[in-house]
């Protein structure tokens, strides 16, 4: 164990990770033919498979609590990208819906999610790929989110 632990310190993965994140944050957010955000590209893309989810829905899919859903949405709609609807059943809820300027801003969305990808893997195997895609998706389960940020 103590051979894994000097191995995995020499690779200085959290700091690795944490550049790797800023710059192509970074980077997403300076193309201009972004129309919209990382982040309200998430969004659509979770609008773009089931329109109308429940805000708390849409939250939970991009791992957010309900201040940074609640922004993202005011954000996403005061740019005609979504509209928010009262819930039928709960009038305390709120649904999301993709507008048309959403929808053509989804599709451009998915061109440069595309593009990002293939640069992403570009020099990798998929089998280097998957492993990259499963360690990454591990540390969701290792650190989950924290239930009191979740409450704010």
């Amino acid at each position: 164990m103590r051979n894994k632990a000097a191995a995995a310190s020499h690779h200085r993965l959290i700091y690795l990770l944490s550049v790797a994140q800023r710059r192509l944050q970074r980077w997403m957010a300076s193309q201009p033919e972004s129309e919209v955000t990382p982040a309200q590209a998430g969004l659509l893309f979770i609008l773009g498979r089931q329109d109308g989810v429940l805000m708390g829905e849409a939250g939970a899919a991009l791992d957010m609590g309900p201040a940074g859903i609640s922004g993202l949405v005011d954000r996403s709609a005061a740019a005609g990208l979504i509209e928010r609807r009262a819930d039928r059943e709960d009038g305390r809820a709120w649904r999301v819906w993709l507008t048309p300027k959403g929808r053509s801003a989804l599709a451009q969305a998915k061109i440069s999610a595309a593009a990002i990808n293939a640069a992403l893997t570009d020099g990798f195997t998929a089998a280097e790929i998957d492993i990259v895609a499963r360690w990454l998706t591990s540390i969701q389960d290792k650190f989950p989110r924290d239930s009191e940020e979740e409450k704010q």
